[in-house]
């Protein structure tokens, strides 16, 4: 009975300093965004992130099927990103953005690594019908590249492994399988933080594309537009893969919409692309 309790003692020890050190190395790794202004918990430089995407890139683009032929296409989605990056206050981000038009002709979906690698589908994009719908998709994945949304979420995902890996250490007793769920509890909470961290920074990255937009010369209504020719293609049936990546919650268009309410209280200039 002794040497039970002395090894459970000695588990809740090591759990807490593998606690401990998850905890201290994120809180101690923070910087403030120069575009958002917020302060982030991050353990890259910008440079290791666009590092991270480029080396990312080629095999996120095998998995879509490699990039499209079309050259008018590639051409337009290179244009229309840059347009949206290069006349807002995005150009200031340290970043080096690449735009990609994917061969995948089923797959709804679009996407950004960190460091400025941005892709969208040929599934998606021949779904939109203006220009101003495509700075849209663009400029919103334009925002989770600024926003560092993917530096943050290695982050918390290296202290979310930390945190359970202390939970599992703690409470699991070899002589007691029930004591395997535990670990499962511990890893599903983990994964319920990240994922609501993962709606927050759509909700920062509509923002953000609200913002690029405009200043690009694009009416971030645009965006709206686009939400509505996803939920046409779910169709009621099974939703884009866009949504999978891209919490989708049914009040998103009311949070667009209020976006440019508060960027543009007194309403949106005039001129404006769509």
């Amino acid at each position: 009975m002794e040497r039970r309790n002395g090894c459970g003692a000695a588990r809740f020890g090591i759990a807490g300093v593998i606690a401990l050190i998850a905890v201290i190395g994120y809180f101690s790794s923070s910087s403030q965004n120069p575009i958002t202004g917020e302060k982030q918990h991050v353990d890259m430089s910008t440079d290791q992130e666009i590092a991270l995407g480029l080396q990312a890139a080629p095999q996120m683009m095998q998995e879509f099927g490699g990039e499209d032929r079309d050259p008018e296409k590639n051409a337009l989605v290179d244009q229309i990103g840059n347009e949206v990056v290069k006349g807002s206050v995005a150009s200031k981000a340290p970043y080096r953005f690449e735009f990609h038009l994917l061969a995948d002709q089923k797959t709804i979906n679009a996407f950004a690594l960190p460091g400025g690698q941005v892709f969208i589908t040929r599934a998606l994009l021949d779904r939109l019908t203006t220009r101003g719908q495509l700075a849209g998709v663009l400029g919103h994945e334009v925002g989770h590249v600024v926003a560092r949304h993917g530096a943050e979420h290695m982050a918390k995902a290296k202290l979310t492994q930390g945190l359970t890996g202390a939970a599992v250490m703690a409470t699991y007793d070899p002589n007691n399988p029930n004591s395997a769920g535990s670990a499962v509890i511990a890893q599903m909470v983990g994964q319920m933080v990240n994922m609501k961290y993962g709606r927050d920074d759509e909700i920062e990255s509509d923002k953000l594309g609200v913002k690029f937009l405009a200043e690009s010369g694009y009416d971030p209504r645009a965006m709206i537009e686009v939400m509505k020719i996803l939920k046409e293609a779910g169709g009621g049936g099974r939703q884009p893969e866009f949504f999978s990546s891209h919490p989708n919650p049914e009040n998103r268009i009311e949070r667009i919409q209020q976006a440019i309410k508060d960027q543009f209280p007194n309403g949106l200039p005039n001129g404006l692309k769509s």
